[in-house]
């Protein structure tokens, strides 16, 4: 390795990061939790000028934010319950979340069809799509249409034609969650937050008061035990939110309600869907049906769950609920579940309060602030991650400001391109995006692969094509092909990749979309990493059979 080993983004710079952490004694604020929330509150304290650390206990996103339907949502469906400030809300952050990252994130144009007795019916979704335009200030270009019978067929013959009325069509924006949590947490240690993986907090640490001022943790790869100390402590873990409100003694009042969601993926041959599709199920559950890099995934579940937080999985149940949805919305799709190329599960914590209905429970955020002032939030979603780190760092600089009469500015990450988000805008993106294709190909990378690179790296895939030129001779030694090779080195030098799941999951999405290159390349993948981290034997057997049973969940054979 050469001397891009000092990147802070490195695991090869754990101990230097955690020594440095410990150093600094106290901090101004530890971050837990390493999701798309955590992500973003680390930026928005970082931009601010806040000393902040970041401590997940898994890998960066490995949890809910590796797991949605992977759609930065508007908000439409908000409006069926009169909530016209949270579609507003939702919808404009949206519009940042794109501006700021167009590389991963784009707009996909959605149909909403209507059939006779279904949930949605022409003239109420008009209203409300008109509606939807104007609250969420939706570009012209981006704004509703309306499709008769046979337009919507043009545009998705597999549709059901029983009954078919029209149907509502409108813009959703397609994201790879896992990388834009990536591209999040990496802006922030670009900013000079420190952000460490495989690292959970096992306790809480208190003065005389009673006061929150530290975590004890375990380094889950070492199983080292250290204490770090900061002025202001967030617990942003997602589905883990209660585990350490326990742990604080805190969980009261409100609570989490989990749910689970699965997505079945499919190759485009035997599911060959031209259009993204949002349908109601026979139960009158609403699912997507979208195409994705020659796949068509269809999703989600969503039921309630109470068992391994860490490790859901998608059951024999969840799967054929979901191909009889297909079947009932496209019939002609002879779909089996041989079909099921792969699949992932999620949870989704939504927020419940003691002694109220289940049909209370709210799909908002809330922040939640404990006698000893540790800092809690949970629920919202993906979209509206920036605007709930800028509310809990609001806090956090309010009171630093009161009790130590320190001032910070406001945040500032309306504006703040992500990681890999230097490229123009959404305006610039294609210019570029054409550009770094070409330069891609005359190094002999093939038009596929460099429509794929770009895409997943933005203006980060200079240093992508750098490795493929300056790493040939050493990915011929280690048996990997090139851009693999590339993309892998990238992974363990900028992205803090520290097992064979962290490339094939979170950094490639190849589980999910091409399981076929996941079996092609972990091997050698595998070996390398062994040999790079100076596994043990125990060490490299532990990381292979995780990944391999991933591997068997994702396609039900476990």
């Amino acid at each position: 390795m050469n001397d891009r080993r000092v990147e802070k983004l490195s695991n090869f710079k754990r101990q230097e990061i955690l020594n440095n952490l410990k150093q600094d004694q106290e901090l101004d604020l530890i971050v837990i939790g390493g999701g798309i929330t955590g992500a973003g509150i680390a930026l928005d304290a970082a931009t601010r000028g806040l000393k902040t650390a970041v401590l997940e206990m898994q890998d960066f996103a490995a949890g809910t934010s590796s797991r949605s339907t992977k759609l930065v949502h508007g908000g439409l469906r908000y409006l069926a319950g009169f909530e016209v400030k949270l579609v507003a809300e939702v919808g404009k952050e949206r519009a940042i979340v794109y501006e700021n990252g167009p590389h991963v994130t784009t707009p996909e144009w959605m149909m909403l069809p209507f059939h006779k007795g279904g949930t949605f019916g022409p003239f109420t979704t008009n209203i409300g799509l008109r509606m939807y335009d104007f609250l969420a200030g939706v570009k012209k270009s981006e704004r509703r249409k309306m499709l008769d019978p046979s337009e919507a067929l043009r545009k998705e013959p597999l549709l059901k034609k029983n009954d078919l009325k029209g149907a509502g069509y409108y813009v959703e924006y397609k994201t790879d969650d896992a990388r834009l949590t990536l591209e999040v947490m990496k802006k922030a240690v670009e900013h000079g937050a420190q952000a460490i993986n495989y690292m959970k907090v096992i306790n809480f640490i208190y003065n005389d008061e009673g006061h929150v001022i530290g975590v004890e943790t375990e380094d889950q790869l070492t199983g080292d035990k250290d204490a770090l100390y900061a002025k202001k402590i967030i617990n942003a873990c997602g589905p883990w939110v209660d585990t350490l409100r326990e742990i604080d003694g805190s969980n009261q009042g409100k609570h989490l309600y989990l749910t689970k969601g699965v997505h079945l993926v499919f190759s485009n041959d035997v599911f060959p869907l031209q259009q993204a599709i949002y349908f109601d199920a026979p139960d009158g559950r609403m699912v997507f049906a979208i195409p994705r890099e020659g796949k068509t995934y269809v999703g989600t579940t969503d039921t309630p769950y109470d068992a391994n937080i860490a490790h859901p999985t998608a059951t024999v149940e969840d799967r054929d609920y979901i191909i009889g949805a297909i079947h009932d919305m496209f019939p002609s799709i002879n779909i089996t579940a041989d079909d099921v190329e792969s699949s992932w599960a999620g949870l989704r914590p939504l927020i419940a309060e003691d002694g109220k209905n289940p049909d209370e429970i709210s799909r908002k955020d809330e922040i939640f602030t404990s006698d000893s002032g540790l800092l809690s939030i949970a629920g919202g979603k993906l979209t509206g991650y920036r605007k709930m780190a800028e509310q809990i760092v609001d806090i956090v600089v309010k009171q630093l400001k009161e009790e130590e009469g320190i001032l910070y500015s406001e945040s500032v990450t309306k504006h703040e391109t992500i990681s890999g988000g230097d490229v123009g805008g959404s305006k610039g993106f294609a210019t570029f995006k054409k550009q770094k294709i070409q330069e891609a190909m005359k190094l002999g990378i093939s038009e596929e692969n460099a429509i794929r690179i770009v895409s997943r790296y933005g203006s980060n895939v200079d240093t992508i094509l750098d490795i493929y030129q300056e790493k040939k001779e050493e990915a011929e030694k280690e048996n990997i092909d090139r851009l693999v090779f590339a993309e892998l080195i990238y992974g363990v030098e900028k992205e803090w990749v520290c097992k064979p799941v962290d490339f094939f999951i979170r950094r490639t999405g190849a589980l999910f979309f091409h399981i076929d290159w996941v079996y092609h390349h972990k091997d050698a993948v595998t070996q390398y990493l062994a040999k790079t981290f100076e596994w043990t034997n125990s060490e490299q057997n532990e990381y292979e059979a995780e990944l391999e049973q991933l591997l068997d969940e994702a396609t039900f054979k476990s």
